[in-house]
């Protein structure tokens, strides 16, 4: 795993600040990024709240190249991009002026917030040096979108597509849809909300579908293997994960979740109380 710097300038258009906030999942951090070419400038994700470091790179960037942050788009609500936006509005000279933009979640009504205008699926920013489309990405989040840099048929991922290992999701169904939309997008490279730059995006984008399909193969082995047991998520965990550090079981025991949520619908498998167990007429 590259050490990702806590500045980087990726190209002319295009500037990496870290977020500032590691852990397990954050990997190194959040990616946040500076797009364009003039001295008006869009901010891509804006990392956590009170992380004073990620606020001091930023300013540094924004000093040294004498430049303003005209819009931050937020590419879902996860506090990790969002946090850090009122921190970064106090940080810049025209706070007044900045818009922030996020699409809207379908699965609660977020609180009013004046500062935030709604994204909409489509929606196109252009700015000296950059063209920016964003798209609707649901399935880490109802509200998740990723950003096409049209000039570079570069795709900003948010947390649909990670520099290293996968990533967590609420619908599997949605997910699994919007991996296969940005395949068709045909991206030369990938810059994640976590993790280096991803150089091979469409090796990249075919391992995440293949990886949730074996995933799901070996749900199914399990239930197949033992017909009249019953599985709780942790159960299934612990034996398909057995290489995953214990402490990212949780999140682990999410993604199982889904996948159930899944099969049920499918009806190759039935939820039983608080665990789940082979559907008798299922044909696996």
């Amino acid at each position: 795993m590259a050490t990702i710097p806590k500045i980087t300038h990726v190209s002319s258009r295009l500037i990496r600040i870290l977020g500032c906030n590691p852990g397990h999942m954050t990997l190194q951090g959040t990616n946040t990024y500076i797009v364009g070419t003039g001295q008006k400038r869009i901010l891509i994700d804006a990392s956590d709240a009170n992380v004073p470091d990620y606020i001091s790179y930023l300013k540094q960037v924004i000093s040294h190249k004498q430049i303003t942050i005209n819009d931050i788009i937020v590419t879902h609500w996860h506090h990790d991009h969002q946090g850090g936006v009122d921190d970064v509005l106090e940080a810049i000279d025209n706070k007044d002026t900045c818009r922030v933009w996020k699409y809207a979640r379908s699965d609660v009504t977020e609180p009013l917030d004046s500062k935030v205008r709604p994204l909409k699926n489509g929606q196109r920013f252009e700015i000296e040096g950059a063209t920016l489309e964003v798209i609707h990405t649901p399935g880490h989040t109802t509200d998740h979108v990723i950003v096409v840099l049209h000039e570079d048929n570069a795709v900003f991922s948010g947390d649909c597509i990670l520099g290293e290992g996968t990533t967590v999701f609420e619908n599997l169904y949605d997910y699994m849809k919007s991996l296969k939309l940005i395949q068709t997008l045909n991206p030369v490279v990938i810059y994640p909300g976590h993790g280096n730059i991803i150089n091979d995006p469409m090796v990249r984008i075919s391992q995440y579908i293949n990886h949730r399909n074996e995933r799901e193969r070996q749900i199914l082995a399990v239930f197949k293997q033992h017909p009249n047991e019953k599985f709780t998520e942790l159960d299934l965990v612990k034996q398909i994960y057995k290489d995953t550090p214990e402490s990212l079981w949780p999140a682990a025991a999410m993604n199982v979740n889904h996948h159930l949520s899944k099969l049920v619908t499918e009806k190759k498998i039935m939820s039983d109380g608080d665990c789940w167990k082979l559907m008798p007429s299922a044909s696996l």
